[in-house]
């Protein structure tokens, strides 16, 4: 049974969610002038600020362990530092497939300092708008992992959502580990719109 509280933090999420996503339409030119109104209240009233998502590999075992396991993922209409943080485990496209998708977590945003282990290796800052992604198999080689050190920083807009939920069998599933702040922030959403048979009917199929 979900609190009023909850969802009164929840409603508060998805007004910010739907005003974000009708702005970044609207701007994008993909929703006109008169069409505003309906886009922000079809989004408020009947849209979800989560998606499922199947993960392919064994890259962020044992974070994420299992290939085919399903997801649940929060929508970011904005992926910058106001909604993503370091420390998140995030789903983005892929720099070198970009209808591909992958399942990484955020290790540094914009004005980081990144230093490698190799000494012939020069450090670097990572401009405004990048970040790089790791993948957390330690039993991988770097060039398997397909991450941030084989491919590079990443732009922001790459990254799509924020995973907040595994599901590896019907009787194997929890939350996945984000940044305090995001676990925090995603809480009510979770509450809300977590469905664990659906997930296992979808994972089944």
């Amino acid at each position: 049974m979900v609190s009023t509280f909850t969802w009164l933090r929840y409603l508060k999420s998805k007004a910010q969610y739907s005003a974000a996503l009708s702005y970044k339409n609207h701007k994008g030119g993909l929703v006109k002038d008169n069409e505003l109104f309906d886009f922000l209240w079809k989004h408020f009233f009947h849209g979800k600020m989560t998606f499922l998502h199947w993960n392919k590999g064994e890259e962020m075992a044992p974070t994420i362990s299992g290939k085919g396991a399903t997801l649940l993922v929060r929508r970011l209409p904005f992926p910058d530092r106001r909604y993503v943080y370091v420390g998140d485990v995030v789903v983005l496209k892929n720099p070198e497939k970009p209808d591909d998708y992958l399942v990484r977590r955020l290790a540094a945003t914009g004005g980081y300092e990144m230093a490698s282990t190799d000494q012939k290796d020069e450090s670097f800052v990572l401009e405004r708008g990048q970040c790089w992604v790791v993948a957390e198999n330690e039993k991988l080689k770097v060039k398997e992992a397909n991450d941030s050190r084989t491919f590079g920083p990443i732009q922001m807009t790459n990254i799509v959502g924020r995973v907040l939920y595994c599901l590896r069998s019907a009787v194997d599933h929890g939350r996945v580990q984000n940044s305090p702040f995001s676990m925090q922030n995603d809480s009510p959403v979770l509450e809300v719109e977590l469905d664990v048979d659906e997930m296992a009917k979808s994972h089944k199929a």
